[in-house]
Parts: C-alpha cells; structure tokens; sequence
C-alpha cells in the first residue's frame, strides 16, 4: 500500500513541476514581449501632387490600307511580257502585265478594213434612199452593217484592252505570282498592290464611349514593330449603327504614313486622347494595393508621441498608363503615400522612411 502512495505522490510531483514549468515560460515570453519595443518596418514614400492627367479611351486593332488591291486577270492567256518588279513603286494606268493579244490584233485590223467600205456604202445608200431610188430595206442593211462594223471594233480593243492589266491607282505592288511565258486563268492573281500613303486603322470602342468620340479627334496607335514611336492621326469615320449582339461600334482613323513603317495588317493599340483633366492626383502602381475587396494605399503622418505611422485609405482608381494610375477618389495633394514596403503593413503600423531605387527604371536593360 506504502508502495502505490509513493508512486502516486511522484507522479503528482512530475506533472506538477512540468505545468509549473510552463507556467513559468509563458510568464517569461509575455514579460518579454510586453517589454519588446515595437516593430519599425521600413518603407519608401512620395509627397501625393496634383498635376494634369490626359484620360484616353484605350481600343485595339488593324491597319489597312488606304487603298489596296490584289490584282487578277478578267482573260485567259499567254503572258507576253511583265513590266513591273517585285516591290517597285508604280503609277496610275502604268502597265504592269500583258497577255498575248496577237488573235484579237489581227482581227481587229480585219475588221478596220472592212470599215471604209461600208462607211462608203451607207454614205451612198442614204443619198439614193432620198431620192427614192433604193428601198428603205436596202437602205436599213447598210446602216446596220456599217453601225454593227463600228461596235464589232470598239468589242475588240475593249477585249484587247483587257489582256493589258494596268495599275488602277499609285502605290507599291508587292511580289510578283506569275512568270513570262506562263498561261493563266481569269482569276488569276498576279501581284498585291496597296497605296499606304496613308493608312487606316478600323478599330471598335463601347457604346458608352461614343459621346467621347468625334471626327477629327486625335488619335496616337503603337506597333509591336516601333514600341517607342507613337504615330498620330484623326478620327474619319464613325459607323452610324450599334451592333446590338456586342454592344460595340466601329470605328475608323486616318494615319499618315510618311515614312513609310505601318503596314497593312498590323495589329495596333489606339489611344483616343480626351480633354485635359486638371488638378488630378496621380500615383505609381506600385503605391495601391489591388484586392478583391477594393483598392487601398497607405498614408504616413504623425501620431500624438511623433512617431510615423500607415494609415490604410481606400481609394478608388481610374485609368492606367504605364506605371502610373489615375486617382479619382481617397488621396489628397500633399498626403504621403507609401510606394513599397506595404506588404508587411497593416492599420497603424509603425514606420520608418527610407530611401531606395530599386523601383526607378533601369536606363539600360541588364545583359544575361
């Protein structure tokens, strides 16, 4: 009985001194902690300014051409020659392809002597007909035949004409699709011509944005090709109607092309610039935290004892550029605004300014 007493009262002395002992311990860690100075995390901040803001209505979409044309054939035949290269400039009814014509010449010039004659006959008919000599029958035949002569010739340089393909207007053909001597169908495509001048940019924006648009309104697009060229041109057209499915018009600009760098089929990001907002305040991205919950930055100022620290303000946000947003709501000019270092924040966090360049932008990218 003394036995089970002993061990009873040493397993009572073994749980006792192991709750005791983290009794003690978290004593000691509540101790420390309550004597812990506070958290100083450490941030980089901007003074908030109120500037000038130029909004866009942002739309994407593909370069034609002013004019552009791929041109065919309307005959079959022999080409007899090419007067064109690949990439050459070319003018207005400049003659690019001809096909072998030699059949229709020869009857044409069969045709044109046969002309005089009946000229003569219908002349000669006309004077005997008055007099009474002829029948109005016999008078009838020559005029048809010497009319029926003429429309038989026009009929002929007109399908003469046609076997000679000429530029319908000034611009650059592309690479040629036929060969001397080669047969070809009507149909047949022989080359691509495009006047690019100037180009076009057909492009759609919302029905929401059309009291925003007007001809004549400017316009700044950018190509994969030239990331760094803005080119410029105007609203020409604007299409009358609404497409009722998707809700969006379309949308038609003119962009000159002097240089010569646009081309046709370009995909091209189009930035429709409207009015000037003034007094607006603008902030890096880096300084808003987006969320499912709302947009938000945090603000530094100074409490009762002088320390700094973040204040969470939500905001509300506008239109992008770059690295930039607009804000529209919940920053005032003059407010300090934390630009990194906010992942570590919350609710009145303690902070400390610092200075950083890790997110200016680099003058060069670095080689790997």
């Amino acid at each position: 009985m003394k036995k089970w007493i002993v061990m009873l009262l040493l397993a009572l002395l073994l749980f006792g001194s192991v709750i005791g002992w983290n009794l003690i311990k978290q004593r000691g860690i509540a101790e420390y902690m309550a004597n812990m100075p506070e958290p100083e995390f450490p941030v980089t901040v901007l003074d908030a300014k109120a500037g000038n803001w130029v909004p866009a209505i942002e739309a994407i979409g593909f370069i034609e051409p002013n004019q552009g044309v791929t041109i065919s054939t309307e005959a079959s035949g022999v080409i007899n020659s090419i007067d064109f290269e690949s990439g050459a400039t070319v003018k207005k009814d400049q003659q690019l392809v001809a096909l072998d014509s030699d059949v229709e010449m020869a009857n044409l010039k069969s045709t044109q002597a046969r002309l005089p004659a009946a000229k003569a006959k219908y002349i000669r008919y006309q004077g005997l007909y008055k007099k009474g000599s002829i029948s109005k029958e016999a008078f009838d035949d020559a005029e048809a035949s010497y009319f029926s002569l003429q429309a038989d010739i026009e009929s002929l340089k007109a399908t003469i004409d046609r076997r000679h393909i000429n530029a319908p207007f000034d611009g650059v053909v592309g690479l040629r699709n036929v060969f001397l001597g080669q047969y070809i169908q009507p149909g047949a495509d022989v080359v691509r011509l495009e006047d690019t001048t100037l180009m076009k940019l057909r492009f759609t924006v919302p029905q929401t944005d059309i009291s925003d648009i007007r001809l004549g309104q400017d316009i700044e697009i950018l190509v994969d090709a030239y990331p760094e060229t803005p080119f410029s041109g105007k609203i020409s057209a604007i299409e009358p109607a609404v497409n009722y499915q998707s809700g969006l018009i379309q949308v038609q600009a003119d962009i000159p092309n002097n240089e010569g760098q646009l081309r046709s089929g370009m995909f091209a990001r189009a930035h429709i610039i409207l009015p000037t907002l003034e007094n607006q305040i603008i902030l890096p991205q880096t300084a808003i935290t987006f969320t499912l919950y709302g947009d938000n930055v945090y603000l530094v100022g100074k409490d009762e004892n002088g320390d700094l620290r973040a204040r969470q303000s939500v905001v509300k946000t506008g239109e992008r550029k770059g690295d930039v947003v607009h804000i529209l709501d919940g920053v005032k000019a003059g407010e300090t605004v934390v630009t990194s270092g906010q992942v570590r924040l919350s609710n009145d966090a303690k902070v400390r300014i610092v200075e950083s360049n890790a997110l200016l932008a680099q003058a060069e990218t670095p080689m790997l």
